[in-house]
């Protein structure tokens, strides 16, 4: 009897809830919404839920309460679908406004807030702190005396501080050891939270907050050089891929390749043809205008996933050739005609971005990234996404690569005798001219495999490699030309140098001041960081 009675009074308690949403009252709305939230009925979050979705409907003839369930009218007290639905012209929509949709955020926060899925009493939890409502206190509360997760745990903690600390009736005690929690939180929502405490607010508990939020800030600052020095780096993986095979063709050939951002659109180009067969379960290769052209199926196991590594050997092999054949067919007979080269190739880059234009059009390609690249994580304070960070590890392991393959491999050795000294290196039989081929290659191919990780970050267009060729420039001329250490430390102090010029210079400013600074530079060292040594570089 006693549990049939207070059922009874829940089931009474819920309806008369139910009433405050029939008046067409913001007042009487808030007031429902907070009811619900706190009385954690089964039926109240369907309710809520259709308020913030704009499905909850007043019959006030009627004096019920219905919800829009795609089409089907259900009672919002007993969950029956209405059985003839009353008509349209008898139903009110319940409004909402931006201080109810507060309440509703936190009401549906605290309904969830004893969810089974820990995920969903995390963002209950979430959801609670944003919304500060003091009628949420009771159910955070009880939630927290029996949370046993650990991260839901601390953000139902930091979901009372927040409601604690603005809340003029909560003890003064309390409200300081809310202060503290929200010191360790150390985010910009408890910085905001500690500088806006509602007037009337004790001294002690204002100066303890006002000493809290000079920490965070200070705090704040900290990690925002380091989110800088991230994006830096970041910045200057990029220049890396992008000018590492500029540097070795520069280097061991001397020239001035203005194609060589068109190498890297090629290998952007290469990533989209090849997700583009994916989703085609078939690789289809055409002639523009000819009706010339092939279709090669795909396993059809294939998926978006391995797109970056088929991606990258294939734009190697393509942009490599497409080098390969601009050395033996132009750069060749230009040797020692540093303005002719620097014309042809800057001729060269136009040939082939209009050929990319009639094969794709002149319109940005869309580029997925994989799902081990999509999302981001939190390091502290310090915001750090997935396909950043593959990129920057693939800019180092390229780095290493071609280090290894310079110093270990016979091709290698050529090169850098080459390079050192031309004459002396054909005269003990190096074929120069074969190595200035694959010299071109690589780079050319190398220039491919960045065109592969700049796919992931920016967008494909024929005018991506133009973005990078004169910071690619920039970066070979100051680390050193043809050294590839000084490229590396090049590329990362132009990106570092950067990201911090920005936030007082702005984005064009910085480039302007990175310009000139390089151009001091090179006036006391003409040879940049790292110059070369050899007899030939020397003379």
């Amino acid at each position: 009897m006693l549990f049939v009675g207070v059922s009874a009074a829940r089931a009474d308690a819920f309806d008369d809830t139910l009433q405050k949403f029939l008046t067409d009252s913001y007042t009487d709305t808030e007031a429902g919404v907070t009811a619900l939230g706190a009385g954690g009925d089964v039926r109240a979050f369907a309710v809520v839920k259709a308020l913030q979705d704009g499905r909850l409907l007043a019959d006030p003839a009627a004096r019920r309460v219905l919800i829009d369930d795609g089409g089907a009218l259900k009672d919002a007290a007993t969950g029956a679908v209405v059985s003839p639905a009353p008509p349209p012209a008898d139903l009110k929509r319940v409004r909402l406004n931006n201080r109810l949709r507060r309440a509703v955020e936190a009401a549906l926060g605290a309904l969830t807030l004893r969810a089974p899925d820990p995920a969903r009493r995390l963002d209950a939890a979430q959801a609670v702190f944003k919304s500060r409502d003091a009628g949420a206190l009771p159910a955070v509360e009880a939630a927290l005396s029996q949370e046993t997760d650990t991260r839901v745990k601390s953000a139902l903690a930091m979901a009372r501080a927040a409601i604690l600390i603005t809340s003029p009736d909560a003890p003064e005690a309390a409200r300081i050891e809310a202060v503290g929690m929200l010191r360790e939180r150390g985010d910009q929502s408890a910085l905001a939270l500690l500088s806006a405490l509602p007037p009337g607010t004790p001294a002690t508990v204002q100066g303890a907050a006002d000493s809290a939020a000079a920490a965070i800030r200070n705090r704040l600052q900290i990690w925002e050089t380091a989110q800088n020095a991230w994006y830096g780096v970041s910045l200057g993986s990029v220049l890396l891929l992008a000018a590492i095979g500029l540097a070795i063709t520069f280097g061991v050939m001397g020239v001035i390749n203005m194609a060589h951002g068109e190498m890297v659109m090629l290998g952007a180009y290469t990533t989209f043809v090849v997700q583009e067969a994916i989703r085609q379960k078939a690789f289809t290769f055409a002639i523009p205008g000819t009706g010339i052209g092939f279709s090669l199926p795909l396993p059809a196991a294939l998926t978006l996933d391995w797109s970056l590594p088929i991606a990258v050997p294939l734009a190697f092999v393509v942009t490599g050739m497409v080098g390969i054949l601009i050395e033996k067919s132009v750069i060749r007979f230009l040797y020692g005609r540093p303005l002719e080269t620097l014309l042809a190739t800057w001729g060269i880059s136009l040939i082939l971005q209009q050929a990319v234009r009639t094969a794709f059009g002149p319109t940005n390609k869309e580029v997925s990234n994989p799902s081990w690249m999509s999302g981001a994580f939190e390091l502290g304070q310090l915001s750090i996404t997935y396909n950043r960070l593959w990129i920057v590890c693939f800019s180092l392991a390229t780095f290493a690569m071609l280090l290894a393959m310079l110093r270990w491999t016979r091709l290698g050795l050529e090169m850098r005798a080459v390079t050192q000294n031309r004459g002396m290196a054909a005269c003990v039989g190096i074929r120069t001219a074969r190595i200035d081929a694959l010299t071109f290659g690589l780079g050319s191919g190398i220039a491919g495999i960045a065109g592969v990780a700049l796919s992931q970050i920016d967008n494909v267009s024929p005018n991506l490699g133009q973005s990078y060729i004169i910071d690619s420039f920039m970066v070979v001329v100051f680390g050193g030309v043809g050294n590839l250490w000084g490229t590396l430390v090049g590329a990362f102090t132009l990106g570092i140098a950067n990201k911090f010029l920005e936030p007082f210079a702005g984005a064009v400013l910085g480039k302007i001041a990175i310009l000139v600074l390089i151009i001091l530079f090179i006036q006391r060292r003409p040879r940049g960081l790292f110059a070369l040594k050899g007899r030939a570089v020397e003379a």
